[in-house]
């Protein structure tokens, strides 16, 4: 087990600050290697016991931090260069889908309502700050989660077999097209988090009367909705990954489990009739009952679409 030198001697200092910052059970052999590395190189730059030298040295070396860093395998940007451009081209693609849909139907409800033009502004400012914030704080998250899981992208593992050859090359249409399609599923899953949230929340729906309706049953926020809500989230994730890496058979693992926690839940609720609030529905229609064969048909697309996604990420696995 490493312990820090008392001496208190500028070496001693600095190996100290680095050790401190990498796992401990690799301490001992970093410090002992600094040391070694130090002590020669000040040895052939001045004589014994030279401070200057020492102290040149280290401050060659840099910050004990950046240095830790290096000996840990840890980034110290929050997103480094290898995902900043995919993270910059998502953030855009998910800002210029989803928040100008969920800002114009927001805005056409109030205008729908009657209200002026500062509510219809002001509604809108709303939107794309109750909408938009979170949706990039979320993203960032993904991102900041995946660049400190040590697979970056070119970076190989010492269980993907070694040396770097030129079958490593990547695919640049393969990653185009992967990323195209990752960014239309993060946009289309985002956008339904963000009309599910946004409905509850500011419930767009207006009666004659003038009261405000869920357009979805306000029950579900009890119970099934959170598993909806936490399979839209976690494919919103595995979208994203995806437009990082290549496809793999856990990430085609962890898909089914996604699409299982937003598609079975969904299914249930069509098929129950607790998708639509009684209250919107009566409102809109006067009572009207879609027959049940309306509700299978929609119940057997849910799943049949759950499935059809599930099949296309096993094959590019």
């Amino acid at each position: 087990m490493f312990q820090a030198s008392d001496t208190g001697t500028l070496t001693d200092r600095y190996v100290a600050e680095v050790v401190r910052h990498i796992p401990a059970d690799r301490r001992g052999d970093v410090a002992d290697e600094l040391r070694a590395m130090i002590a020669d190189t000040v040895e052939a730059r001045g004589p014994a016991g030279s401070g200057a030298a020492e102290r040149e040295v280290l401050t060659e070396m840099g910050d004990p931090v950046r240095l830790a860093a290096q000996y840990a395998g840890r980034p110290l940007a929050l997103i480094g260069p290898g995902f900043y451009p995919t993270y910059i081209r998502l953030l855009a693609a998910l800002l210029l889908s989803v928040l100008p849909v969920v800002v114009a139907v927001s805005a056409a409800l109030d205008v729908l309502d009657g209200r002026g033009a500062a509510e219809v502004i002001g509604g809108a400012a709303g939107a794309v700050f109750s909408i938009g914030v979170p949706m990039a704080a979320w993203l960032t998250v993904v991102f900041v989660l995946v660049e400190r899981s040590g697979k970056r992208p070119g970076k190989r593992s010492a269980a993907a077999g070694g040396a770097w050859t030129p079958d490593d090359l990547p695919d640049r249409r393969a990653q185009k097209k992967r990323g195209v399609t990752a960014g239309a599923g993060m946009a289309w899953h985002g956008l339904l988090i963000a009309l599910i949230v946004w409905q509850h929340t500011a419930q767009p729906y207006r009666t004659d009367g003038g009261i405000h309706l869920d357009v979805l049953e306000p029950g579900l926020w009890s119970g099934w909705i959170w598993p909806i809500l936490a399979g839209l989230a976690a494919l919103v994730t595995l979208d994203a990954i995806r437009a990082l890496r290549a496809p793999t058979r856990s990430l085609a693992l962890w898909n089914i489990a996604a699409q299982a926690a937003f598609t079975l839940p969904m299914a249930w609720i069509l098929y129950r009739r607790e998708f639509f609030n009684p209250a919107f529905l009566s409102d809109v229609n006067g009572g009207w009952q879609a027959p049940d064969a309306f509700y299978t048909v929609v119940v057997l697309v849910v799943l049949a679409g759950g499935v059809r996604e599930v099949v296309r990420r096993l094959r590019e696995a």
